[in-house]
Formats: C-alpha cells, sequence, structure tokens
C-alpha cells in the first residue's frame, strides 16, 4: 500500500498543509502537493490526472475565488488514507456559498498526494457559485 512510510501524523498535518493553500489562494502550493502522476477526482467529473493539469485546473477556478476556506468538521486516517468531512465556505465573483464536503487523500511514500477523489453535490456547488452553467464542461452524464 502507497504511503506506508508516513505515520498517521504526517498524512493530517499534509492535509491540513492542503487546506492552508486553499485559504491562502497558493494555487501552485496546491498543485505542488500532488504527485506528478496525481489524480483529483471529483466524482461528479473526469478526474483530472498529473501534477501540472491538477494546477491549472485549480488556478483557472480560483481565479473566481475572493475567499476560500475549507472548514474541517472531522478528519482522520482510516486503511492508510485521510477522510475529510468538511465545509467549503467561500466568496466566487462575489457570492457567498457553502457547501458540504467529504475527501479521501492517498499519499504516496514522498508524502505527495497520489489521489484525491472529493464527493459533493455537483448542482449545489454551482448554485452556490451563482453559477447559470457549469465552469467546467467535462462533467458526466
Amino acid at each position: 500500500m502507497a504511503g506506508v512510510g508516513l505515520s498517521n501524523e504526517e498524512k493530517l498535518r499534509l492535509a491540513r498543509t492542503m487546506a492552508d493553500a486553499w485559504r491562502d489562494k497558493d494555487w501552485r502550493k496546491v498543485g505542488d502537493l500532488f504527485a506528478e502522476d496525481g489524480v483529483l477526482h471529483s466524482m461528479m467529473v473526469a478526474p483530472v490526472k498529473g501534477r501540472e493539469e491538477i494546477y491549472k485546473r485549480i488556478a483557472a477556478m480560483g481565479a473566481g475565488i475572493d475567499q476560500i476556506l475549507l472548514d474541517i468538521e472531522h478528519i482522520g486516517v482510516i486503511d492508510g488514507r485521510v477522510y475529510i468531512e468538511r465545509v467549503d465556505r467561500f466568496v466566487f465573483n462575489g457570492h457567498e456559498g457553502n457547501l458540504p464536503v467529504v475527501g479521501v487523500i492517498s499519499y504516496n511514500d514522498d508524502g505527495l498526494i497520489s489521489e484525491w477523489r472529493e464527493y459533493y453535490d455537483r448542482s449545489e456547488l454551482l448554485k452556490e457559485m451563482g453559477v447559470s452553467g457549469d465552469f467546467d464542461h467535462d462533467t458526466r452524464q
């Protein structure tokens, strides 16, 4: 199993580092927390593969974010993966929003994210963002 060299405390610290990078709107740091072959998978859209592609996707979305807080309610390690229950509180192009999310993060042995899966209600996200269409044209039907 990947990431076995990391302690649970290290995995939790890395997950909190990710949340802090989002709060700081440091999109480069968010991208750099992924392995070169890492995967970001919001379960309602096709996965994004590769550190640079993940950075580009997040930076493009981040361009509209005035502020964001990944408000962690519960966090823990189960079977080597970090599970995070949170509410994302944000202002996107002037629209305040709150979205409940569960994220699951797997790390490689270098302490980089090999996969980050996100579970949330996509239609609620778009409503909270004040978006009439979908900002990501690669949605699943």
